[in-house]
């Protein structure tokens, strides 16, 4: 190998072809290859995403339904089976809290959380949650154990 030939590693390069706008006897002055008029032959040109050369575009032209409720509270499940899984490995005794539940990574530290009624309970449990279903209510009742709003 000698100076005679290097060359760049392959696709480093790219092969621009002629400059544009750089006067008449390039063959690629006036239009610079642009065409005449419109808003693409513009400097500054940047077509906005969904433009549709100024016909209606499609997600303006489809219609809209459906309703977003803006004060809909959104409650992070955890099943009656799940707490019995943390009375079976022994992470909590008699009463299962927010904090409980948060360290466990059942929840999260700033969701709501919803108690639901899959699976089975049989530890007596005194529950701490934002929401209870009824049946799990009465599954938490039924096993001795009580079920507290926060």
């Amino acid at each position: 190998m000698d100076l005679s030939n290097l060359k760049p590693a392959e696709g480093s390069t790219h092969r621009h072809g002629k400059r544009l706008g750089r006067g008449e006897g390039s063959g690629k002055g006036g239009t610079a290859a642009r065409g005449h008029k419109g808003a693409k032959s513009r400097s500054g040109y940047s077509k906005k995403i969904g433009f549709e050369g100024g016909q209606m575009p499609l997600q303006r032209r489809v219609p809209k339904f459906g309703f977003k409720n803006i004060n809909r509270k959104e409650y992070q499940p955890v099943n009656l089976d799940k707490l019995q899984a943390l009375v079976d490995n022994k992470l909590v005794k008699g009463e299962v809290t927010f904090e409980n539940l948060v360290e466990n990574r059942l929840v999260g530290k700033n969701k709501l959380v919803k108690i639901l009624g899959d699976g089975e309970l049989k530890a007596k449990l005194k529950v701490s949650a934002h929401k209870f279903s009824a049946s799990a209510k009465a599954a938490i009742e039924a096993a001795g154990g009580e079920a507290i709003n926060l």
